[in-house]
């Protein structure tokens, strides 16, 4: 009778010890889950791989139209800048349709330096008159232009998978000499 006790209580055992061990392997699978919160890609993605690759192609396409049209953005802020070095030779001032163009210019950069993962710390600098003050406008404009040359080159030289701090640092100060054009008319 003592051995049938035993041999009850050490099934009784094994049973519990295996209920325990699978929710224990349950469990680390739902920890696993919800500390990365995704699975194994294994795990996880059922669909078929003609699927997914036509997603990963999808994506490919979509990076490579946003970094056409911030090449896009460049090249037409170094138009208008070209069209306002034209306008102030002739006129040797710009007139309040070319400061809008400038403005213009001036939403461009931002959305292209926003694109680079730019911060705002050109928006929180309040006195821009130190950094540019001892430059006449016709030197800022064409700075505004040269600058903007750099910045379309800067831009063509990266690829769609790099950050340019050079790129993000040109931006910066084609903004600065923006505003500072802006302020002046």
């Amino acid at each position: 009778m003592k051995s049938r006790i035993i041999q009850i209580s050490v099934f009784v055992a094994i049973f519990a010890f295996g209920s325990v061990y699978s929710s224990a392997q349950v469990v680390g699978a739902d920890i696993r889950t919800s500390i990365t919160g995704t699975q194994d890609e294994s795990e996880n993605d059922n669909r078929p791989r003609s699927f997914r690759e036509t997603l990963v192609k999808l994506r490919i396409e979509k990076e490579k139209k946003e970094y056409d049209e911030m090449i896009g953005r460049a090249e037409e802020a170094v138009k208008i800048s070209e069209e306002l070095e034209k306008a102030f030779e002739q006129n040797g001032k710009l007139t309040a349709t070319e400061v809008s163009r400038l403005a213009a210019a001036e939403k461009l950069v931002k959305k292209i330096r926003s694109e680079l993962g730019g911060n705002d710390d050109v928006d929180k600098s309040k006195d821009l008159g130190p950094k540019v003050k001892h430059f006449s406008r016709a030197e800022l404009i064409k700075s505004f232009r040269t600058t903007s040359v750099d910045l379309v080159s800067e831009l063509k030289r990266t690829t769609r998978f790099t950050v340019s701090a050079a790129a993000i640092q040109t931006s910066n100060a084609l903004l600065l000499i923006t505003r500072f054009l802006r302020n002046i008319y």
